[in-house]
Order: structure tokens, then C-alpha cells, then sequence
């Protein structure tokens, strides 16, 4: 059994921000959802307040977030967009701003960040914005992303930092005139767990996991596809698919083409689940097909602090957190092919199940948990906050 240090306890900033006054930040979000995004809201929500920042937060799509939200504790207004042009709410935002003695605006969406530039200017805060994920290519179609990522070009022109989920995501920022001085690569992160229970390598039939938003771009097709394949190969496999789908109509597509493959007595249709610690707890293998859009998987950091190894496409900064073929296996977005026989490697033994585990949970340890996040995330506040005063903060 490996057990991680306590990093909270050990860390010397967490008892000098716990000594001094904590200074308020206005989250800006949009709220309709509860992912990846979403998850690292609500975990800054949490850690932050132990590096001296008391988040506040302000919904303008509030739907899921505020109902599904973990840590309840930081104040959460609703401030809802009527449009993505309505700016009526950066009034709402300076207000609460006001109210709050927020020092930083920090931004998380594009919605966001285009309402949140005004209450900036309206209270004269200096404003940071995430990037969560490249806009020019968030859903599959185009002329929307085009529309959005010059929104948030000309929302973002001279603020006064940015955060980058992934190196990636950095270079991004830098191409849509951010500049590079400006911007941090805050890795996202998750809780570590304390310990890390031996589990035995499976056997007959493997549990193939899934955790997403259901959407076009999460390549769930691909994942699809490469049941049968794998079945050719004489490999039993099981698919528990965990979350809501993202639209009625994505839904009925994929249960047509589930239909058409004749796989639907493998697959387990699970929906939303809050414990997430249960669902890992029954995959052999987790499996990220994604096809583009992904800053820093959230649930792939998951599936490593859980140990359960994994299989992802190489998409934006899942290469910065999986270490391919030790940490995990990387294939070609869209291969149904490749997907397969990644995982059939898994499967019949070709590489070691429990190394794999065991490596990626200790390089989720090491650099992408929430401590690391948050920590991250109150560096760049300091920057911004002592260059706003002319000095070092």
C-alpha cells in the first residue's frame, strides 16, 4: 500500500495565508454545466482559501453548478446572461465585486470573460481570465468557435494575467495576442488520496470505463467502434459509461449506433454520478477518446490518483499528464483501430497493469493535485495584485 505525505499539513504558505486577513476574488462562470471546468471551479473553491483567497462566485448560466457544486461554502450569485451579448450583468458584477471587497475578477468562459471585462473597467479590478480549453476548436462547428475566440481576443486584449491549464493552452493564449509574460501554466488537479489499495489484475472479462459530458468532440463513437474489434480479437470487455449526455439528440445518435454495432448488452449506461470514487473503484481500465478540446482532463487525472490506468488520445495536454507507455498508453484521436489495440495490449499482458497504476498514481501525486492547483493559482493573484500596486505583493 502507498501512502502520500499530507502536503496541507506540511506546507508553510498554508499557515502563512492562514494568518493573515484572506482577500476576496470574483469567480466568474457560466453555471449551465457541471464538467471538467466546473470541477476545477469547485475545487479552488475549496483549496483556495488555505493559500490567503476567499473565492466568490457568480453564475450567468446557473443550472447545474450551483445545485451540483461539492463545496457549498463560497458565496455563489446568480448574475444569468439573457444572451451571450447581454452585458446588463457586469453592473451585477461590479456590484458584488463592491459588496464582496473583491480584490481580482477572474474569468473562466468566454461569457465570462466578455461581461467580466466591464465590471473591471466599471470597478477598476484587475482581471485574470482561464483557459480552460482552445475556443477555436471547443465544439465541432466552426463558425461558432471562430465567433467565440474572437470574443475572447477582444475580451482578454491587455488584461492583467492569464492561466493556462496546460502548456498547450499557453501557446494558445500567445497565437490570440495574450502576452507571454502574462500568462501562467497552472495545471489543473484533484484531490490525493491518502492511500492506494492493491488490487489484483483482472482477469475474463475487463470493465472499460467512460466519464465525460457526452458531447461530438469527447470521441465517445471511436470508443464505440472498438468494442467489436476487440471482440474479434476473442477479448471480453465490459463498458460502464458514466455521465449525461450533453443534448437529447447526441444521445439518440449514440444509442442508434450502439443499436447498429449490436453492443448494447455490453455497455452500462451509468448518468451523472457525484461519487466518482465508486465508479473508478469498479474500472479496470479508463479510456479518454477525445477528439479535440481537452485543456487538462479532469477525470483523467482522476482516473490516476484512483489507480486505474488509462488509454487517451493525444489531444492538447494529455500528453503533459500521462508519460506515454509508462504512465499510460496514447493513441490516435479517431482510431478506433489503435484505441483497440491499446487496449488489448492491456488486456493480454503486453504491458504491466500494475506498474502502470502505480506510476501514473504517483505522477498524479507529485503534480496535479488540488494543493499544486491552487497554489499556482494564488502565485499568479500575488503577481497581479503587486504589480496593480507598483510593488511586489
Amino acid at each position: 500500500m502507498y501512502v502520500f505525505q499530507n502536503y496541507f499539513e506540511q506546507d508553510d504558505e498554508v499557515r502563512d495565508a492562514a494568518s493573515r486577513e484572506p482577500i476576496s476574488v470574483l469567480h466568474v462562470i457560466n453555471g449551465e454545466h457541471y464538467a471538467g471546468a466546473e470541477r476545477v471551479q469547485d475545487l479552488l473553491g475549496e483549496t483556495l482559501p488555505r493559500y490567503g483567497f476567499r473565492p466568490v462566485f457568480a453564475a450567468l448560466k446557473p443550472d447545474q453548478f450551483p445545485a451540483k457544486r461539492r463545496f457549498t461554502e463560497p458565496p455563489l450569485y446568480a448574475t444569468p446572461m439573457r444572451s451571450r451579448f447581454d452585458l446588463r450583468p457586469a453592473r451585477a458584477l461590479a456590484a458584488i465585486a463592491l459588496r464582496e471587497d473583491c480584490r481580482v475578477i477572474h474569468t473562466h468562459t468566454v461569457r465570462a470573460a466578455l461581461v467580466g471585462r466591464v465590471a473591471a473597467a466599471l470597478t477598476g479590478l484587475p482581471m485574470v481570465h482561464h483557459l480552460h480549453s482552445p475556443t477555436t476548436s471547443e465544439t465541432t462547428r466552426s463558425m461558432r468557435n471562430l465567433f467565440n475566440a474572437a470574443m475572447e481576443r477582444v475580451s482578454t486584449c491587455n488584461i492583467a494575467g492569464a492561466i493556462a491549464v496546460s502548456s498547450s493552452l499557453r501557446g494558445y493564449g500567445e497565437a490570440h495576442g495574450i502576452p507571454a509574460e502574462r500568462i501562467s501554466v497552472v495545471h489543473n488537479g484533484v484531490p490525493i488520496c491518502s492511500t492506494f489499495a492493491p488490487r489484483p489484475t483482472p482477469t475474463r472479462t475487463w470493465t472499460i470505463g467512460c466519464m465525460a459530458l457526452y458531447r461530438p468532440r469527447k470521441g465517445l463513437e471511436t470508443l464505440l467502434d472498438a468494442i467489436p474489434l476487440l471482440r474479434d480479437l476473442g477479448l471480453k470487455v465490459r463498458l460502464q459509461a458514466v455521465g449525461k449526455f450533453e443534448t437529447p439528440e447526441y444521445e439518440r445518435e449514440i444509442h442508434e449506433r450502439v443499436a447498429r454495432l449490436g453492443i448494447a448488452d455490453s455497455i452500462e449506461w451509468r448518468g451523472f454520478r457525484s461519487n466518482t470514487a465508486a465508479e473508478f473503484a469498479a474500472m479496470d481500465l479508463f479510456v479518454l477518446p477525445s477528439l479535440f478540446g481537452e485543456g487538462l482532463p479532469m477525470v483523467m487525472l482522476e482516473a490516476m490518483s484512483f489507480g486505474v490506468p488509462i488509454v487517451a488520445s493525444r489531444v492538447e495536454g494529455v500528453p503533459e499528464a500521462i508519460e506515454d507507455e509508462r504512465d499510460g498508453l496514447i493513441v490516435r484521436p479517431g482510431d478506433a483501430t489503435a484505441l483497440s489495440e491499446a487496449i488489448a495490449r492491456y488486456m493480454l499482458g503486453a504491458v504491466d497493469w500494475q506498474e502502470f497504476r502505480a506510476s501514473a498514481r504517483r505522477r498524479q501525486a507529485a503534480e496535479f493535485s488540488t494543493e499544486s492547483m491552487a497554489r499556482g493559482t494564488a502565485e499568479v493573484y500575488r503577481r497581479v495584485l503587486g504589480e496593480a500596486a507598483g510593488e511586489p505583493f
